[in-house]
């Protein structure tokens, strides 16, 4: 937790005077016994009424002074605490879109939603309680037994004997309630990872009548937490009243051992009174200490979990080149040599040495089988994973050495699944370049066939887009999605088999749009379909992470019986040869 105590530089002021106040607020609540006993010894005991109403007064003025401090105590805490968990959300927020692909998959979004939502308020809390307990508790504890002292050394024995039995009773609890919190937050994983799917999938969990299970399945995960959460409540139950029996029996005893006192006229009735007092608010404190304790054990375990995200980093480290310096036209757009990778933990690389090069302004159709490595390929080019062996080149320059702006600009990328943001279809479509003008959007828009989606809607460019495109289709999503890509006119545009909800007509008229529009681009069509690809510049065929074949359609079809085989298992050899 300390690692993250940079965070509140920002609010040092209020974390200075929050437990200022709260101090202040603590020694008049200690004066408080003082006064009543002066009451009951003084004004009642010679029926001064004058007295009575004259302490009372103090008694009423060191109350509304109390909370006048314990409200500036509470605002500070809040501002610190707050503005704490906000620069903390707003750090750990940068440093995940610092991640590559690799890091996103070794911890897990959903994790990573938990760890920024759930373990960011835990330590806000902790922030707060630390600011306006942390020193009031020890201090009421302490000042307690002091005043105690003060009023009569032989009676605050007791004391010296509460305040052990106490503290063992604490420590009992926690050291059996602590571990559970420290589960507890990974639980919470599990049951966010659940949520997540069962959003994102709930077209397909209807599809299938998976209702039920799915439920079963959620339940099961939070039924995990409930357990957690009733084991510690069972431990912690026994906190209260054991403590509060230590307390009576303690008040009994100074009640007893006092009446003694009081006989033998070396103690007062009003500092028997102020004696129980103070024994009742050490009690308090202590149980506010325990408290603190489980705050703050929730509170580290969640540091723990932050702490991982913001030391971990970016396998992927961008380069210092701002440009493509290419002067030459026979240096080729992209260049992999000998490129192979494996993704982190993987027992055998998804791709093993892929040697091609592709020019400016080629189009490129990749195809194999489920699994082949297609989709891995074009991940390497824009730099989501870097090779493990081998070198990639962009323009002659090897792709670790640009900045990501200056590589990823060059990339236009339409993934397998077609992702839309919440918002209008205009500012979906400005995502590449923020300042493209509706004549710009306009021929992306029907380049992708999508013109009839804007049109289809009441508000046209200005209609909004549900989370995930959950208001579109597959293909409207589809086409959008491309007509975003297109509207950055990049100078390298992935298609990652993003027409497979397209029909085969609109398929058709989707790959001569874009071979008008995209004339001067570097184009990489993936598909499964031998009819999108057929009438590439150049076909990759992969198998199994290897290259099976590279050329024209007519020389992969005559040379490439994996190429072949695709064909003919979805076009006659008659089209397949046309």
């Amino acid at each position: 937790m300390f690692r993250l105590a940079r965070y509140l530089k920002p609010f040092r002021k209020y974390v200075i005077i929050g437990p200022i106040f709260k101090l202040t607020e603590a020694i008049f609540e200690l004066i408080v016994p003082l006064v009543m006993a002066s009451i009951i010894d003084v004004g009642i005991k010679n029926q001064d009424r004058e007295y009575v109403l004259r302490m009372g007064g103090v008694m009423v003025l060191l109350g509304v002074l109390g909370l006048l401090f314990a409200l500036i105590c509470q605002y500070s805490a809040a501002r610190a605490s707050q503005g704490f968990g906000t620069v903390l959300r707003n750090e750990m927020f940068a440093h995940i879109n610092t991640f590559s692909h690799a890091e996103i998959d070794k911890l897990g979004s959903s994790s990573l939603i938990t760890r920024i939502v759930n373990d960011v308020n835990q330590l806000q809390v902790a922030v707060a309680m630390l600011i306006r307990l942390v020193i009031r508790a020890p201090f009421l504890v302490i000042g307690a037994a002091v005043m105690a002292m003060r009023l009569d050394l032989r009676l605050s024995v007791i004391f010296l004997i509460v305040a052990p039995l106490v503290a063992l009773v604490l420590y009992v609890i926690m050291s059996r309630s602590v571990p559970y919190y420290k589960v507890r937050q990974a639980k919470l994983d599990k049951v966010s990872l659940i949520t997540k799917e069962t959003l994102e999938g709930a077209r397909v969990i209807r599809a299938f009548s998976r209702q039920e299970k799915e439920k079963a399945r959620f339940m099961e995960a939070s039924e995990d937490v409930t357990e957690i959460a009733m084991r510690v409540g069972k431990i912690s139950a026994f906190l209260n009243p054991a403590t509060f029996a230590i307390l009576n029996i303690a008040i009994v005893a100074i009640v007893w051992f006092g009446g003694y006192r009081v006989e033998s006229g070396a103690m007062t009735q009003g500092e028997i009174i102020a004696f129980v007092n103070y024994m009742t608010q050490i009690s308090l404190a202590l149980v506010v200490v325990a408290n603190l304790v489980v705050t703050f054990t929730k509170a580290g375990a969640s540091a723990v979990r932050v702490n991982e995200v913001l030391d971990t980093q970016a396998s992927v480290v961008e380069g210092s080149v701002t440009e493509s310096p290419k002067t030459d036209s026979g240096i080729p757009k992209i260049s992999f040599r000998d490129v192979s990778f494996a993704y982190p933990g993987a027992s055998k690389h998804s791709l093993e040495h892929v040697t091609v090069d592709i020019m400016e302004g080629e189009t490129v159709g990749i195809i194999g089988g489920t699994g082949s490595g297609k989709s891995t390929l074009i991940n390497l080019m824009p730099r989501f994973y870097d090779i493990s062996e081998g070198e990639l080149l962009i323009d002659g320059i090897p792709v670790k050495d640009y900045t990501f702006a200056a590589l990823r600009g060059q990339f236009g990328v339409v993934p397998q699944r077609a992702e839309l943001f919440r918002g209008t279809i205009l500012e979906n479509m400005r995502w590449a370049k923020a300042d493209a003008g509706e004549e710009e959007i306009r021929e992306a828009v029907e380049a992708a066939q999508a013109a009839d989606v804007v049109a289809g809607k009441e508000e046209g460019y200005q209609s909004m887009i549900m989370e995930g495109g959950k208001n579109l289709s597959g293909g409207q999503k589809q086409r959008l999605t491309i007509a975003r890509a297109l509207v950055g006119k990049p100078k390298i545009l992935i298609l990652d088999d993003s027409s497979s909800a397209l029909d085969y007509a609109t398929d058709a008229k989707l790959r001569k749009a874009i071979r008008e529009f995209s004339r001067d681009m570097t184009v990489f069509i993936v598909s499964q379909r031998a009819n999108s690809i057929r009438h590439a510049d150049k076909i990759i065929v992969l198998d199994d992470g290897r290259v099976a074949g590279i050329g024209t359609h007519r020389d992969l079809f005559e040379t490439c019986g994996i190429y072949r085989e695709i064909c003919l298992s979805q076009l006659s050899k008659e089209e397949a040869m046309a």
